[in-house]
């Protein structure tokens, strides 16, 4: 799928300007010309710049380019299930992760995954749980990020 360039550079040049906005607020730093707001404020003016350039670029091109054009992928419903699937996923996700805990819900997602893009059983059940596993490890023991354990609290270590 195809979006024309103006879309992408107003949503790019309207985030841009509410972090602005939002990063006045941050307070300034005793005796610094300078506070927390420089740096999120520097990248946020570069989004509003950048996504102003691709709204031109998109306007001047839009002779030539309609505003959505679809991929021939779309054309296939494979495809678009495959789409949908990891879109719910995410949102699936979202919902019971705090509830039933990652080590349940991201090896039961994986294997959806896998099996919707075409993953033969086997393989997809070896490679949903090694991945969590190894995520959870890279996360959860090295980055000390804090996955939800959910059902699984009482055994968390």
């Amino acid at each position: 799928m195809k979006i024309n360039d103006a879309i992408f550079g107003a949503i790019f040049a309207l985030l841009g300007a509410v972090v602005l906005v939002h990063v006045q607020s941050f307070p300034n730093i005793p005796g610094q010309q300078y506070g927390a707001a420089i740096f999120p404020g520097i990248i946020a003016a570069g989004f509003v710049v950048c996504g102003v350039l691709l709204v031109f670029s998109g306007l001047r091109s839009r002779a030539e380019q309609p505003w959505f054009a679809a991929g021939p992928w779309l054309r296939l419903p494979r495809h678009v299930v495959a789409v949908t699937v990891i879109v719910l996923g995410v949102a699936v996700y979202l919902a019971l992760a705090e509830r039933v805990g990652f080590l349940i819900v991201a090896p039961a997602l994986l294997l959806a995954w896998f099996r919707v893009l075409g993953v033969r059983w086997p393989v997809a059940l070896i490679a949903a749980v090694v991945t969590t596993l190894l995520m959870w490890y890279a996360f959860y023991k090295l980055l000390r990020v804090p996955l939800p354990w959910g059902l699984l609290t009482p055994f968390a270590f």
